[in-house]
C-alpha cells in the first residue's frame, strides 16, 4: 500500500523539481554562451583553453559560495565539472571548424580495435576521409559502419595522405615491413605504447624512403575531452611526418610532448609498467584473500575506494595489450625489481618492528611525489 505523504512534503518536492529544471535551463544558457565565446576566440586565433580565466572562474565561485553560506568545495567541484563540459563542447567545435584534414585521406590500420576506432572518429571529425584496415572487421560493424573498410593492406591502394597504425605492438612491426615494400607516398604514424619492438619497422620504412613519425596518446579509447591529457610525439627523422603528427592535436586541449625514441620506453616503464603492475598485484592479492567484495565496500576507506577505482579500470583493460606493455619493454625487469625490493623493505621493516625504516619508505615517496 503506497505511503501517504504530507501535503507540505509534496509541495516542497514540486518546488525542488522547479529549481532543478531552472538549474538545467541555466546550464543550457551557459553552454550557448560558451559556444559564442569559443567562436570569438577562434576568430581571434586565441588558444582554446585559458588557464588564467579558469582560475578566475573557480575563485569567483568560491567567493560567491562564501557570501551565500554555501560549501566552497561544492561550488568548486560544480564549476570544475561545468568547465570540463564547456571545454568538451569548444574542443569538438574547434576541431570541426579548423578542418585540418579537409580534403585529405587517412587509412587506419587496426581500425577494428578500440583505439583504432577512436582515431577513425577523431580523424573524421577533422575532415579526413577515413578508411579502416583490419582483418577482424565485419561489414557494418557497430561504430565503424560509416567508414570504408578493407581486411588487408593489399586489398586497395596505399595512396592516402596519412596511414595511421593502431594495431597491437607486435602486429605493428609486420604492418611496417609490409608498408616498406609498398613505399607509400603519404606519412606513416604508429601509436604503439612501447617503441623498442618497432625498431626494425622504423628502420625498414626509413630505408624505403617513407616519411614516418611516432605518436603515443597517453589515454585510452574512452577519452572524450583531451584537456589534461598528454600526447607524446617522437621525431624519427622526417620533418614532414613529425609536423603532421603535431598537427593532429593542434586544435585540441591536449598537451603535446616531444620526446626522443631512447627516452620513451624508459619513461613508459615507470608511467605505465610500474603503475599497471602495482594495480594488477593489488587486485590479485585482494582476490586471493577471498574477502566478500560487498563487505569490503561496506566498510571501505577513502584510500581503498580511490585505489580500487583505479585498479578496477586497469583489470578491465585488454590483457594482451597490458602483457605487451610489460613484456616487450626492455626496461620492465629493472622497474619490477625495484617494486619487489620496495615490498621486501616494507616486509622487513614490519617484521623487525623498525618504525624508522618504515617511515623512510614513506618519506622517500613523499620526496618523489610531493
Amino acid at each position: 500500500m503506497p505511503i501517504a505523504h504530507p501535503p507540505e512534503l509534496l509541495r516542497l518536492r514540486q518546488t525542488l523539481d522547479r529549481i532543478d529544471n531552472h538549474l538545467l535551463d541555466l546550464i543550457g544558457e551557459r553552454q550557448q554562451t560558451i559556444a559564442a565565446i569559443g567562436e570569438i576566440k577562434r576568430g581571434m586565433g586565441k588558444p582554446l583553453r585559458d588557464f588564467a580565466r579558469e582560475k578566475e572562474v573557480l575563485a569567483l565561485a568560491s567567493a560567491h559560495a562564501d557570501a551565500r553560506g554555501l560549501d566552497r568545495s561544492l561550488a568548486h567541484e560544480l564549476m570544475k565539472l561545468l568547465i570540463q563540459h564547456s571545454l568538451t563542447t569548444q574542443e569538438h567545435e574547434q576541431i570541426r571548424a579548423e578542418a585540418l584534414g579537409d580534403g585529405r585521406r587517412a587509412l587506419v590500420v587496426g581500425g577494428g580495435g578500440q583505439m583504432g576506432r577512436w582515431f577513425a572518429r577523431f580523424l573524421d571529425s577533422q575532415g579526413y576521409t577515413v578508411e579502416l584496415c583490419d582483418p577482424a572487421l565485419e561489414t557494418g560493424a557497430a561504430g565503424v559502419a560509416e567508414f570504408a573498410q578493407r581486411r588487408r593492406l593489399d586489398d586497395g591502394a596505399l595512396d592516402q595522405d596519412l596511414i595511421l597504425i593502431a594495431a597491437g605492438i607486435e602486429a605493428s612491426v609486420g604492418v611496417m615491413h609490409a608498408l616498406a615494400t609498398r613505399q607509400p607516398a603519404g606519412v606513416v604514424i604508429d601509436v604503439a605504447s612501447i617503441k623498442a619492438p618497432l625498431a626494425t619497422g622504423y628502420q625498414a620504412l626509413q630505408q624505403a624512403g617513407v616519411a614516418v613519425a611516432s605518436l603515443h596518446p597517453m589515454f585510452g579509447p574512452g577519452a572524450v575531452l583531451l584537456a589534461d591529457r598528454h600526447v607524446v610525439v617522437i621525431d624519427l627523422g622526417s620533418a614532414r611526418a613529425t609536423a603532421l603528427a603535431h598537427s593532429l592535436f593542434a586544435a585540441t586541449t591536449a598537451t603535446v610532448v616531444a620526446m626522443n625514441l631512447p627516452d620513451h620506453d624508459r619513461l613508459m616503464a615507470e608511467v605505465l609498467g610500474l603503475s599497471h603492475a602495482v594495480n594488477i598485484v593489488f587486485a590479485a592479492a585482494l582476490a586471493s584473500g577471498g574477502a566478500d567484495e560487498r563487505r569490503l565496500d561496506g566498510i571501505s576507506s577513502a584510500t581503498f575506494n580511490a585505489q580500487t577505482k583505479v585498479t578496477r579500470a586497469v583489470v578491465n583493460e585488454n590483457p594482451k595489450l597490458y602483457f605487451e606493455i610489460q613484456s616487450l619493454n626492455p626496461n620492465s625487469a629493472e622497474v619490477l625489481a625495484r617494486l619487489g625490493q620496495a615490498l621486501d623493505e616494507l616486509r622487513a621493516a614490519l617484521a623487525t618492528g623498525d618504525l624508522a625504516r618504515f617511515a623512510a619508505l614513506m618519506q622517500a615517496g613523499k620526496q618523489q611525489l610531493g
